[in-house]
């Protein structure tokens, strides 16, 4: 996937390397699919393998996962730092390259208005438990039935009461569009989702991002997408716009992993001015 390959590309440009890809076993790995590893190795014990195989190999493990569960087990069980590469649950990586994206263009997060229409998922979960930390107001359209995780909205509705922002959910895309500043939209078919293809593309008719959606946007909106896209989920008008930050988001996906491997790593402490978030 895109995510995955800039993954790679951010380890190689710090001197680091995979041991498990599609096809290969490497040296010195910090990249895992769980999936492969498990079948690699032929064990199905997640602790033993915490334990004797990635924290006694790697320095890191940068973990692209099904269940989020099996995320919580590496975290605590390996003595190595474990990030979240993607899972069911959340996706932090993206949205940090997405903040990061925003940052650059808009020059500070304070104050923006983030309209989410599209599926309850993994990215829509890690906006929800970041923005109001950031400042930003969230105001989010699903279909009915495709809501973002009861447990994750309460306490996205606390974090939002805690720093003063507002949070709003619906079912209507252009209520959800109305004066939002950044318009954002992602996949309507997740991993493991493929035989719900057909219900769910009935489903989200009416959520796909246009130029109608974006006219009850605010005058400086921009768009974001984590690719891959299809058109059903926004149109071409929108998605090759100027106003379509699409590609230094995907750009900025390196530069974010970059980071955390650095930070997580090394003592580097860079001089660097403070953003004005």
């Amino acid at each position: 996937s895109p995510s995955e390959w800039t993954g790679w590309i951010s380890l190689q440009a710090k001197g680091l390397s995979r041991v498990f890809s599609n096809t290969t076993i490497q040296k010195h790995s910090i990249l895992w699919h769980s999936k492969e590893l498990l079948s690699l190795i032929n064990l199905d014990n997640l602790f033993f393998i915490c334990h004797s195989v990635l924290s006694s190999m790697t320095d890191a493990v940068l973990a692209r996962v099904y269940k989020q569960s099996d995320l919580d087990i590496l975290a605590k069980e390996a003595s190595i730092p474990i990030v979240n590469g993607l899972s069911d649950l959340y996706h932090p990586i993206q949205i940090l390259a997405d903040y990061l994206t925003l940052q650059e263009h808009y020059g500070s997060l304070k104050g923006l208005t983030l309209s989410w229409i599209g599926d309850g998922n993994n990215i829509l979960h890690s906006i929800m438990m970041s923005a109001a930390k950031f400042g930003m107001h969230l105001q989010v359209a699903t279909p009915k039935g495709y809501e973002p995780d009861p447990s994750i909205t309460r306490l996205a509705e606390q974090y939002a009461k805690e720093n003063g922002t507002k949070l709003s959910l619906t079912n209507d895309p252009l209520e959800a569009a109305c004066g939002g500043n950044v318009l954002i939209t992602d996949t309507w078919i997740s991993m493991g989702q493929e035989e719900e293809k057909k219900k769910r593309l009935q489903a989200f008719q009416g959520y796909q991002v246009t130029m109608k959606t974006a006219k009850v946007a605010a005058p400086d909106w921009t768009f974001l997408h984590c690719l891959p896209r299809k058109p059903e989920e926004v149109d071409d008008e929108v998605f090759y716009s100027p106003r379509s930050l699409v590609f230094p988001e995907a750009e900025n996906r390196k530069w974010t992993i970059m980071a955390v491997m650095v930070s997580l790593l090394t003592d580097y402490s860079p001089q660097l001015q403070k953003p004005k978030f």
